[in-house]
């Protein structure tokens, strides 16, 4: 879940609590929403006597032969990944009566906020790209935009309600989390801070999110350290960031594999 936030007394910090949250930069830096046997021939039967077998004093020389043993493909074995909460409800966790709004329509909102820019004047490289933003969104809400989860995460981003009111007093902006356009823009708004953030202090100002930069789904590069803080939060990146161990390695397997590879591909 994308975690809450606190806004510092002397810096606008975000702390992100239990794994969700959201900041932004300057003003001006972020724009308003737009709502996966060998071949065995049988030889063919004799057709006549078989002819007599002559007497051998030494050990015949094997033929040769030009055929090369066949080796198997190694396969890697397939990284373990973290099951969605919303493929099976924790109890403190509910769906309102709002009627679901139908996924090929969140579809759209989700491809409208994975292609803002949303740093144009400090980082105007930093592009999010929509397999990311889908597969984030699959992974916390199956697309769902009435689902709510037991730490107030809601909508198909599940944004905390503290990050859409920090966003909104900080930019002059007015994100509804109970509305599925806001919502998908605000999970993104916070991907793409999380990006600047993360590239800032540990890539070299580099906001290169493809996942060619990544050794695998749970290496330390840009792409997986902003998956991981979309779910771990700013701190527990933070704290491990000196080991490069990311803190919530099936959860961003997870989210990786869906970017290749998701039934939300269908809508």
């Amino acid at each position: 879940m994308a975690r809450g936030v606190k806004v510092g007394a002397a810096v606008a910090a975000l702390i992100m609590a239990a794994g969700c949250g959201l900041a932004g930069g300057k003003d001006d830096d972020v724009a308003a929403p737009a709502s996966v046997a060998s071949e065995v021939s049988a030889s063919p039967e004799p057709t006549g006597e078989p002819e007599p077998i002559a007497e051998v004093t030494e050990s015949p020389t094997p033929a040769p032969t030009t055929k090369k043993p066949s080796r198997k493909p190694t396969t890697k074995a397939a990284e373990p990944t973290e099951p969605a909460f919303w493929s099976e409800l924790p109890a403190c966790a509910r769906k309102d009566k709002t009627k679901p709004v139908p996924r090929r329509t969140v579809k759209k909102a989700l491809k409208a906020a994975s292609a803002r820019v949303y740093w144009r004047t400090e980082a105007p490289t930093l592009k999010l790209n929509y397999p990311l933003v889908k597969a984030v969104a699959w992974q916390e809400s199956g697309w769902q935009t009435n689902i709510h989860n037991c730490d107030g995460g809601t909508g198909v981003m599940q944004v905390m309600p503290d990050t859409v009111d920090f966003i909104n007093g900080r930019f002059g902006l007015e994100y509804d989390a109970q509305n599925y356009k806001d919502n998908a823009f605000a999970g993104a708004n916070y991907m793409a801070w999380f990006t600047r953030w993360a590239g800032q202090n540990y890539f070299g100002e580099n906001y290169n999110l493809s996942p060619s930069k990544c050794k695998s789904h749970t290496s330390w590069c840009l792409l997986n350290v902003v998956i991981s803080g979309y779910n771990a939060g700013q701190g527990g990146i933070e704290a491990a960031a000196q080991s490069k161990t990311l803190p919530n390695p099936k959860y961003v397997a997870a989210v990786r594999s869906l970017m290749n590879r998701c039934e939300c591909d269908q809508f």
